[in-house]
């Protein structure tokens, strides 16, 4: 694992949101990597996707949140009402979300489904952690797309069943596979096997809150 600095400060993030769409409701954003979802708490942490979309959507609020590091596909909603329309379909588990990822190694199955409960590591912050005693259930479904050599990793498809703080993350690692460029979870090999955290949200699936049709939206993965 790499050490942490405390408190933590965002590096600059000089590449833009893309919107992909648009209506009175809602936005469909391409988030880049090393931009963080919410403004954190130290002065030096304002920008985020919620600080940059509210300078131009002053009613935007973020359904979801990615990780720092991850990029790709978020659903914003741009008024409160639609807010709690998103939200209660992703507590229904009715929002369909995918990842792409490039794991550390080369998986022998071609597809699992990884069930290992996720619990706060109070003595570690950021961390999450297994628990079995207190950790919430968290399920994780995966399908290999491409393995690759010098060095060996295997391009996957990741579909989370549920929702929990660095799920993917903290899953691949109990693999014995981590995400390459992983801050956290990561051997030191893994981590230096790539700039940035190989992870990306590549598509979401969703309700219209208002005219109810199904919208399937996609990001392509960069990496």
């Amino acid at each position: 694992m790499q050490a942490q600095a405390d408190p933590f400060i965002a590096p600059r993030c000089d590449a833009a949101i893309d919107v992909l769409y648009q209506d009175e409701h809602l936005l469909l954003i391409n988030k880049p990597s090393g931009l963080l979802s919410l403004s954190g708490k130290h002065p030096a942490n304002k920008d985020s996707v919620h600080y940059r979309l509210v300078q131009d959507f002053p009613g935007a609020t973020l359904v979801h949140r990615l990780d720092f590091g991850t990029s790709g596909i978020m659903l914003v909603a741009l008024n409160k009402t639609i807010n709690g329309a998103l939200t209660k379909q992703f507590q229904d588990r009715s929002i369909d979300k995918s990842y792409t990822a490039l794991l550390h190694g080369h998986l022998s199955a071609d597809s699992g489904r990884i069930e290992l409960p996720i619990a706060k590591d109070v003595e570690r912050f950021p961390l999450q952690k297994i628990c079995f005693a207190t950790g919430k259930p968290a399920v994780s479904e995966y399908r290999v797309l491409e393995r690759l050599s010098t060095p060996k990793t295997t391009r996957v498809c990741f579909t989370p069943v549920s929702g929990r703080t660095h799920q993917l993350r903290i899953h691949s690692q109990q693999m014995g596979h981590p995400i390459l460029g992983c801050d956290l979870y990561a051997s030191d090999e893994a981590f230096g096997l790539a700039k940035r955290l190989m992870l990306h949200a590549t598509s979401i699936g969703f309700a219209h809150p208002v005219t109810g049709e199904r919208i399937l939206a996609e990001s392509p993965c960069p990496f």
